[in-house]
């Protein structure tokens, strides 16, 4: 990301809503194709289908909605299915959770996670709605079941340090985003949906904002760093003498937009 302006920068968690800033997370899908063959995408499949005039399934119908972002529509074409797949259950969550139905999305995750209860993905998803209903016990939970099961995760990495920025354990949370970004160096700046809510507590903001920025300076996007910076300061969670005295952000100095933002918080 060349610039950083407030919600390009931002990612998290998603509806997922979590609390988060605009912050980590981020969803996860369940692949469907089987290993080693090419990927289909949902018109693709459909258009197969028709070609021989049968009925595409509540599932490739529900992954064709989900592909144009028809939620609803997505959902309904999933319950045709007596019996829905795992993946098709964890879709369906993820519609619930974009249309902000936390209830009902827990419920699809729940459901997918008993017929696939090692699937890193869906406990990463259960995870952000958790974080959304402040749940935050329930959430690190799940995102620690799921790193174990996928350690090179860098989307469930990112959301359990969010997480447990969250709950004030910023040591943790940092270490969190450290190994999201050994893994994945860009992933601050990927863009993922949902988005996440705000947290509820300004000093949660503030905390977030200072150890995305840093999460932004490892992966070398000074503008990106800046603007996480001036959020945390005007939530009151660090101050400039604080940030220049701080190791982590060096390679900020002499840069003029850092330089700035420092002397207007010194004179107000």
């Amino acid at each position: 990301m060349v610039s950083c302006n407030r919600y390009r920068c931002l990612t998290a968690f998603a509806v997922l809503a979590a609390f988060a800033m605009r912050a980590p997370t981020s969803f996860t899908q369940v692949p469907t194709e089987p290993a080693g063959q090419p990927a289909t995408s949902p018109t693709q499949s459909l258009a197969s289908k028709a070609a021989f005039q049968v009925e595409p399934t509540g599932e490739e119908a529900g992954d064709a909605m989900m592909a144009h972002q028809r939620y609803q529509a997505a959902i309904e074409a999933y319950k045709k299915d007596p019996r829905p797949s795992a993946g098709a259950l964890n879709q369906m969550g993820i519609a619930y959770q974009m249309m902000f139905n936390l209830h009902d999305a827990a419920k699809c995750y729940q459901a997918s996670l008993r017929l696939a209860p090692r699937n890193a993905s869906v406990l990463n998803n259960l995870g952000t709605v958790f974080d959304s209903l402040k749940q935050f016990g329930a959430g690190e939970r799940m995102y620690r079941k799921a790193v174990k099961l996928d350690p090179k995760s860098a989307v469930i990495e990112k959301n359990l340090g969010t997480n447990l920025l969250a709950q004030h354990h910023y040591k943790k949370g940092w270490e969190a985003y450290q190994a999201a970004l050994a893994i994945d160096p860009q992933i601050f700046q990927k863009s993922v949906s949902p988005r996440v809510d705000n947290p509820a507590s300004v000093q949660d903001r503030g905390a977030m904002n200072f150890y995305m920025a840093k999460g932004c300076v490892r992966a070398g996007q000074n503008d990106c760093a800046i603007e996480y910076l001036r959020m945390a300061l005007n939530e009151g969670f660090t101050n400039p003498k604080k940030i220049a005295a701080d190791g982590e952000f060096a390679s900020l100095r002499g840069i003029p937009a850092f330089e700035t933002l420092l002397a207007e918080q010194r004179n107000p």
